[in-house]
Order: structure tokens, then C-alpha cells, then sequence
């Protein structure tokens, strides 16, 4: 099998994932919402928007459309930083917090339940291949001359 059939696989794959219920919290968990709320807690508070967009890899206009929305749901509040009026801080509600700890306990239980599916073995090559592919990021794989994936000539 060469490695462009087994690209092939591994996308098929991922797409079926994609199609999961556990799969979509997993994903919401790691992106948008979700992912805003989880940055906040993780900082515990006093969070700048634009830290999270540099981490999120997205626009401060999409971030801000977040913070808006998470406000209005009364989730986190923003206020002037007394010692630089021209930053906003982020900080959770009490609702905000809780909403974490459950979203955490739901995203932990699906990954849980799907590593124990996988059994010990498994899991932890998993694991070990997952965290070596976040070594280096897909932007690696990247064909610097076309700025697009680099597809095998084969």
C-alpha cells in the first residue's frame, strides 16, 4: 500500500469520525465557544481576546463575534484593565465555570470510554502517534512551493 492510498484511508476514516455525535463534542470542545470558555478557565481569568485568537490560529473579529455570544448566554464578562485602559480582560461567570466543569466531564468521558474501547496497547500508541504528529503540525507537511499539501507525483 503506498502512502497516497493509505492518505486516502486515513481521510475516509476521519470523515466517518466526523459523522459521530462524540466525535462533534470532541470537535466543539477544541474550537469556537467551547474552546473559549476552556482557554478562560485554563488562565484562570483576566484572559486578553487577542491571546486566545493567537492561540485559536483565528480573526479577532471571530473571536469577538464569541465573546459577544458567551456574554449575551451570561457565561464570561469583560471589563477595562485598570492598568492598561485599552485592553479588555475576559473572566468566567459562575455559569461560565460550570459549564466548563460539565463540558469537561462529558468530553473526558467520551475519550475515556473511547481509549479504554481501544484497550491498553492501542491507547497508549495512540497516544504516542498523536503527539508525535502535534510536534510538528501539519504546516510542515505544507509544499513550500504551492503552499497547498504536498501530493506524491506517483
Amino acid at each position: 500500500m503506498t502512502y497516497e492510498e493509505l492518505a486516502y484511508e486515513f481521510m475516509e476514516t476521519m470523515g466517518r469520525m466526523r459523522k459521530h455525535k462524540s466525535q462533534k463534542q470532541m470537535n466543539d470542545a477544541m474550537h469556537g465557544e467551547q474552546f473559549v470558555l476552556f482557554y478562560i478557565a485554563k488562565h484562570e481569568g483576566d484572559v486578553i481576546p487577542s491571546d486566545i485568537s493567537e492561540e485559536m490560529g483565528t480573526s479577532t473579529a471571530r473571536v469577538a463575534a464569541a465573546l459577544n455570544n458567551l456574554e449575551s448566554k451570561g457565561l464570561i464578562t469583560r471589563k477595562i484593565d485598570r492598568e492598561d485602559r485599552r485592553r479588555i480582560l475576559v473572566n468566567l461567570t459562575e455559569n461560565g465555570r460550570e459549564q466548563v466543569k460539565e463540558r469537561y466531564k462529558s468530553v473526558m468521558g467520551v475519550t475515556v470510554r473511547m481509549l479504554e474501547y481501544l484497550g491498553e496497547n492501542d491507547a497508549k500508541e495512540m497516544v504516542r502517534i498523536m503527539k508525535r504528529i502535534a510536534e510538528k503540525g501539519p504546516e510542515n507537511f505544507m509544499d513550500p512551493t504551492t503552499d497547498c499539501p504536498a501530493v506524491s507525483k506517483e
